[in-house]
């Protein structure tokens, strides 16, 4: 590329990174925000309904299973009609959901509005995920991923003192804290839903904000990536769903997943059960800790993989980190101590995403990625409903959350383990199909 062209591409990297980044940022932070704040109304709501551990664990989890059976359906709509209408009914619907948790009354009510909040939900992340493919080159992806994912992080850095903060000082109507916590949390949704709709373009040719040399620049160094992408032979919808290397990211996420939402979804309770007795609003303060740290790690790590271009080890070396924290984690006593080691352990979770992400796109073009990473987030997310509820059950079998500490290590363990296995198993056999998809015959 001669010097024009290169401050062309500079140029129009630029603008799309600015364009799209910080609103899909924003509406991730609102989407994490409204799936964990459970774990914040657990500290008053489970008392106040009378449910147990394990049923917590369960009400936590179920969400994962509406989540996991509308998941590639809603990303295949999603390639089909595109992301602005798409994204902005997923958000009012969830939306509309988040604030009926407001008036549960049981754990029946509770397993209802989860599991339809997981069907309303259902698509937003992977949708995301393709939607950064549209817009940016492979070698860009894994640090446009990371910066997405650092809204996990924020969703907990700004969601923990915001949420337990409603939980004590707001009652209007007599209605309890946690339950204006649902209400309040739940808007922001049905608010951006709205605005997406009027905000986000479907496609790079799209792009009024961009000039005609930029969208040309673009399009044309989509076009060439995707066309590299395909060998003579394409793949239908069944064959994506049965291809060996899609499964085995999907194994590798489900893994990891488990201690995310594991980890997610019991800090606070942790937190809260500590001998000094903290109080909820101080709990929420704790819990920002471990997710600033990891906010900064992960973006820092995907850097790295971005410059060096390499992504196996950058995904398997946190979650090794992140399993042997949470070892060490299981087996202290000491509040502070156990606060850092969570920090290490959420950091090292969170630095796989970057780098993990960024693998389908080495094998997989854009129609089989629209399946395929529906395929790896919903089986992934399946963990999302295993680490809670696992943890919950060992906790009340064994009164202490040391056995459900050891249980994620292992887990985030085991996804280190098959990514180290990635080289013969998925890159290399990703390469040589240069899987495309058939896509207008199968939707």
């Amino acid at each position: 590329m001669n010097q024009t062209g290169a401050a062309l591409g500079e140029q129009t990297i630029r603008k799309v990174k600015w364009r799209i980044l910080p609103f899909l940022f924003l509406l991730y932070i609102i989407a994490y925000l409204d799936r964990v704040n459970l774990g914040y109304a657990a500290l008053d709501m489970n008392k106040a309904l009378a449910i147990s551990s394990q049923t917590f664990g369960l009400v936590s989890g179920i969400f994962f299973i509406g989540y996991f059976l509308f998941e590639i359906p809603s990303n295949m709509i999603l390639h089909r009609i595109g992301a602005r209408i798409w994204i902005a009914r997923i958000m009012i619907t969830w939306g509309i959901v988040v604030i009926l948790t407001g008036w549960v009354q049981n754990a029946a009510h509770l397993y209802i509005l989860r599991f339809l909040l997981g069907l309303a939900e259902a698509g937003f992340f992977p949708g995301v995920i393709l939607y950064i493919t549209y817009w940016f080159r492979a070698k860009e992806q894994a640090r446009a991923v990371a910066l997405l994912m650092t809204a996990l992080a924020a969703s907990n850095i700004i969601g923990a003192p915001l949420s337990t903060w409603i939980m004590t000082y707001i009652d209007w109507a007599g209605m309890a804290g946690w339950r204006w916590m649902f209400v309040i949390e739940g808007l922001p949704a049905i608010i951006f839903g709205v605005v997406a709709f009027t905000y986000m373009t479907d496609r790079p040719e799209q792009a009024k904000w961009l000039t005609a040399e930029e969208k040309a620049w673009l399009v044309a160094e989509l076009k060439r990536e995707h066309e590299e992408k395909i060998r003579r032979r394409q793949y239908t919808t069944r064959e994506v769903l049965t291809n060996g290397p899609v499964w085995h990211l999907a194994f590798i996420y489900f893994a990891l997943v488990i201690g995310l939402y594991g980890i997610g979804f019991w800090m606070p309770s942790i937190i809260k059960s500590f001998p000094a007795n903290y109080t909820n609003l101080q709990v929420g303060l704790l819990s920002m800790i471990p997710y600033v740290v990891a906010g900064l790690a992960m973006v820092g790590w995907a850097r790295r993989s971005d410059r060096t271009g390499e992504r196996k080890f950058h995904a398997a070396l946190p979650p090794i980190l992140g399993g042997l924290a949470l070892i060490v984690c299981g087996m202290s006593s000491h509040p502070i101590l156990s606060v850092a080691l969570m920090a290490v352990a959420t950091a090292g979770i969170y630095s796989f995403f970057g780098p993990f992400w960024a693998l389908p796109a080495l094998f997989l073009s854009e129609g089989a990625a629209a399946i395929g990473i529906a395929l790896i987030n919903s089986i992934g997310n399946l963990g999302g409903f295993v680490g809670p509820y696992v943890v919950g059950s060992l906790k009340e079998a064994t009164g202490k959350t040391e056995a459900g500490l050891f249980f994620l290590a292992c887990c985030v363990l085991a996804a280190a383990v098959l990514v180290l296995l990635l080289r013969k198993k998925t890159i290399e056999a990703g390469r040589q199909n240069k899987t495309d998809f058939k896509g207008s015959s199968h939707f």
